[in-house]
């Protein structure tokens, strides 16, 4: 899924932060404030993998974006910034902010592609960089978010630890598409991005379809 954020283009501004470089690699950083902070390793992933139960996917009959996971991009943790804003924060380098909360530009290190992109927000530059849910909404509720409440879909939607900057375009092309019609194409982040998968999943009580499934154990077998 993704969301620019923009409203309008962002002039710079005498209220304008630069923030100490994050870790913005593909491997999971030292640090739990990092990207990958919380992503389980192979191992566990494998365990985790096992344990979730497989079937068909639901119809996506009556889904609604924002009527079944909420607005996008809500202060879901209370810190006073958006989700979307929380999360450029955490994943890019060379953070530059507006008072305490917008980012304004950034560089992104994308872990999708290995590419390193320019990030400025504004009506024309926002988009280069968007958030992905790993496990996508639509996926989501055609594996069992249709049984959760409310307030349980709206913190997937918001969680970290399904949310990652990647590249616009890039992530445009994935869609909707579990990990049987979609991966990163830098393999070194495979990796880490199936775990995200299986964690999230665990996490909320979704399930996994028999293709999903089967490319999931194929690339964690690999780690």
């Amino acid at each position: 899924m993704s969301g620019n954020g923009a409203t309008g283009p962002d002039a710079p501004a005498p209220s304008e932060t630069r923030t100490a470089d994050a870790p913005a690699t593909g491997a999971t950083a030292a640090s739990p404030s990092g990207r990958d902070a919380g992503v389980p390793g192979a191992a566990e992933a494998r365990a985790l993998l096992a344990a979730l139960p497989v079937k068909g996917s639901a119809p996506a009959t009556g889904y609604d974006r924002v009527g079944d996971f909420g607005e996008a991009w809500l202060d879901v943790d209370g810190n006073g910034c958006s989700t979307r804003d929380d999360i450029l924060a955490r994943d890019l380098s060379d953070v530059v902010r507006r008072g305490a909360c917008t980012v304004v530009s950034g560089t992104l290190d994308d872990p999708y592609t290995g590419t390193r992109i320019a990030f400025e927000r504004g009506v024309d530059t926002s988009a280069r960089v968007q958030i992905d849910h790993v496990v996508p909404l639509l996926d989501a509720w055609r594996t069992g978010a249709q049984r959760l409440t409310p307030e349980a879909r709206e913190r997937l939607a918001n969680d970290p630890l399904n949310l990652v900057a990647v590249d616009g375009p890039t992530n445009q092309r994935k869609g909707a598409g579990n990990a049987a019609t979609w991966l990163p194409p830098a393999k070194s982040y495979r990796c880490t991005y199936a775990s995200r998968q299986v964690a999230v999943k665990a996490e909320y009580g979704l399930w996994v379809v028999p293709a999903e499934r089967a490319a999931l154990q194929r690339i964690l077998a690999r780690c």
